[in-house]
């Protein structure tokens, strides 16, 4: 139920791709491209939603690009010719890398920059504004989407050190502050009455994200919807006391109130005068610049790591913003620390959040009545754009096919259901989904749909990592993974596929079928043998299944007599729960394979309860609340396969686990040992291989069963636009406006 806006650019690279072509010939027809809403946040360092960054693309070029594969493209600048579904592919982009492992343990990358790429106003693109965006990127104010200056950078720290935002300040001071050395008290006063009004403005939000949803009723309460979204208040209550509640639980901590609880808008747009409370205070000593940020040439830039960190090429490669618009030219001189901006001050760069430039393929007009206007970039490196206007049109998800067949618009990207592809057929008249209407590309999403299983709830004598405690999970997980093709051939018949290990297939790292030690995920018996042959029906494979879940039951300590368990070993239960946010109603792509598994696990002892959960914020809730055994969800992916985030547990190290390891609770030493292993190198071979070795851990130890990899669509109007000047082969980390500069309309 929460609204977790998409941050596609959590790293900042700019995931385009553009191929060289010649002089293009102009088109007044505009191409109409059908979008979801959008938030008006145009800004390579502020866009946060996947729509918004999107718009910003369009006129933008970043320092790298990458691959039909998502890898990184290094010859940007010369081009690079790489082989993709037996074609081979020449990528550019506006600069050369070479990467230097010193002596010392230091990472050098060099960036060489093309000398030819104008922005659309006709200014020069050079090394100054790579440094002027990286600044922005690594100011202590900075509060948009990237990472940036999270990067182990040399002297980044430094830099960041001794400043923080006033914000922040006085949060922490509190409402009782008496300290007005760094502010007045007017000044306090205000920003609590600003923030106390924003946290109403929240309330309301949030209510009427449910009501405009349907998850509630027009005659809801603002009480009703808070309890929705897991806030349980008095019949009566208002808007201010739902927030005074929210600030309880989330014990004062208001800046992540806001950021984890937004429906629709984020705090900058609830918040009378956000951006005056972003001005940095100096409150101790910091360096005047990056060390490891230097200018080696008009034209090119070198960026020093500390350490090898595999995944940082992905957030090096910036978007490149023009110095003269975002920032001051006057206030900018390399040699004497001066980036364009008043350190602490980026007013100047967020006052053009509306209106974004750079140097893409589309100059952008204007937002207006839901519509963003574009007009061709005729500076363009790559050429301009063939068709001189474009438009990104708001509408429903509901009317975005019917928009292409009635000529609303000419590509839009429409929820890929079983019903969707059904009417493409029907439009196409042809039972197919490419035809003379309607022209479909299809690609895997971004992630991938799991079962999971805690590790801290689902175990033996409360041993989490014991064979015991393995082998109960193993004896669920085995069940579940018998109904997964049924279950995802139901709900999404050939708009997903099953997969067998815990990691999307759209990454490099992923195991392929083709592979000679690629395994069906729970497929063996606890003595290791197959559990399936070739010529079992339906019938005879669950039996197989509920034989080798005996199996592994009777190996976990459960006591089995006559087919049956019948008593459960110490920490152990004969019931256990499964939640799935399905809207109460069963909408959910695993609900099948959960209801065939509790039905099939009843007839040998075990009792599977399946929690319908109407809200899917309590899912969440109850996860950390450590109250959910096991639950089915997703995860999104990114293009580096870096295993740190949800499976790294600390044991033995001392780091912390994982942000999102809490869910699994899973620890182990080994897994721990390759994962930094696998980040701590640049060798993308060696890389899979140790990857490999980590999904047959996480896989041993039975948290997760991997479930689906969906697909996402995009269509294509076969009247309106010229099919031949589309991007071939479509992926899901090269856009169907990858070469947007080649597509003419017919």
């Amino acid at each position: 139920m929460k609204k977790i806006l998409a941050i596609v650019l959590a790293l900042t690279l700019v995931v385009t791709v553009f191929a060289a072509c010649g002089k293009k010939a102009n088109n007044d027809t505009p191409l109409v491209v059908g979008y979801s809403n959008f938030s008006e946040k145009f800004s390579p360092f502020f866009a946060e939603t996947a729509y918004d960054q999107d718009v910003q693309t369009m006129t933008a070029v970043s320092l790298l690009n990458i691959d039909r594969q998502g890898a990184i493209v290094e010859l940007g600048k010369t081009g690079e010719t790489r082989a993709y579904n037996g074609t081979d592919y020449t990528y550019y982009g506006p600069a050369d890398l070479k990467i230097t492992k010193n002596d010392d343990g230091t990472v050098a990358y060099d960036f060489d920059l093309r000398d030819d790429i104008k922005f659309s106003d006709g200014e020069k693109l050079t090394a100054d504004d790579v440094i002027f965006s990286m600044y922005v990127l690594s100011d202590p104010t900075y509060d948009g989407s990237s990472t940036f200056f999270g990067l182990p950078i040399k002297g980044m720290e430094e830099y960041r050190a001794g400043m923080d935002t006033l914000f922040n300040l006085i949060i922490a001071a509190g409402k009782d502050n008496t300290d007005f050395t760094n502010w007045d008290e007017a000044t306090q006063t205000a920003f609590w009455a600003a923030i106390d009004k924003a946290g109403e403005g929240l309330v309301e939000d949030i209510h009427a994200y449910c009501v405009d949803n349907g998850y509630a009723e027009e005659t809801a309460t603002l009480a009703d919807t808070a309890a929705m979204w897991g806030f349980e208040a008095p019949a009566d209550a208002t808007a201010a006391d739902i927030f005074a509640i929210m600030v309880a639980k989330y014990e004062g901590d208001y800046a992540n109130l806001f950021a984890t609880e937004a429906a629709n808008k984020s705090i900058s747009e609830l918040m009378e005068g956000y951006d005056s409370y972003q001005k940095g205070i100096k409150t101790g000593e910091s360096a005047a610049n990056i060390a490891g940020i230097e200018k080696t040439g008009e034209y090119s830039v070198r960026v020093t790591l500390t350490q090898v960190d595999a995944a940082a090429i992905y957030q090096l490669g910036v978007i490149i913003a023009p110095l003269h618009y975002y920032g001051d030219a006057a206030k900018y001189d390399y040699d004497n620390n001066k980036f364009g901006f008043e350190k602490g001050d980026l007013s100047t760069v967020r006052a053009k959040t509306t209106q974004p430039m750079g140097a893409g393929p589309y100059k952008f007009d204007k937002f207006e009545n839901g519509v963003v206007y574009f007009e061709a970039n005729k500076d363009y490196y790559l050429g301009a754009p063939k068709t001189t206007y474009m438009q990104f049109k708001e509408m429903n998800d509901t009317d975005k096919l019917n928009g292409v067949i009635t000529g609303s618009v000419d590509i839009t990207d429409p929820s890929y259901s079983q019903d969707t592809v059904k009417a493409i057929k029907e439009a196409n008249g042809n039972d197919n989904v490419v035809g003379d209407k309607i022209t479909t590309s299809t690609v895997d999403n971004l992630g991938y749909g799991y079962l999971g299983i805690s590790a801290k709830a689902v175990n033996v004598k409360g041993e989490i990592g014991s064979e015991a405690s393995k082998n109960l999970r193993k004896a669920f997980a085995t069940v579940f993974a018998n109904f997964r093709d049924v279950t995802v051939d139901s709900y999404y018949g050939d708009a997903a596929e099953v997969i067998n290990y815990p990691i999307s297939n759209t990454s490099w790292a992923a195991p392929q079928k083709t592979d000679a030690n690629y395994a069906i995920a729970f497929s063996k018996d606890v003595n290791g043998a197959d559990i399936y042959t070739s010529d079992m029906d339906a019938d005879a494979r669950t039996a197989a299944a509920l034989k080798a879940a005996l199996g592994y039951f009777e190996a976990a300590g459960y006591t089995v007599a006559d087919g049956k368990v019948t008593a459960a070993p110490e920490g152990a239960k004969m019931e256990y729960e499964v939640w799935i946010p399905a809207d109460g109603s069963g909408d959910h792509p695993s609900f099948m394979m959960l209801n065939l598994a509790s039905d099939a696990l009843k007839t040998i002892g075990i009792n599977l309860i399946v929690k319908d959960l109407a809200n899917s914020a309590d899912l969440w809730t109850g996860i950390e609340a450590d109250q959910v055994p096991m639950w089915c969800a997703a995860w999104g992916a990114t293009p580096d396969p870096d295993m740190y985030q949800v499976y790294y547990s600390g044991v033995e190290s001392g780091k912390d686990a994982g942000g999102s390891n809490y869910m699994y609770d899973i620890a182990d030493a080994e897994l721990d040992k390759l994962i930094m292993d696998g980040r701590s190198s640049l060798d993308q071979a060696y890389r899979k291989q140790i990857y490999k070795s980590c999904l047959d851990i996480i896989v041993d130890w039975a948290v997760e069963v991997p479930v689906y990899q969906r697909q996402n669509a995009i269509i294509f109007s076969t009247e309106r636009v010229n099919i031949k000047t589309v991007t071939p082969d479509i992926t899901t980390y090269y856009n169907w406006y990858a070469e947007i500069e080649k597509i003419e309309l017919n």
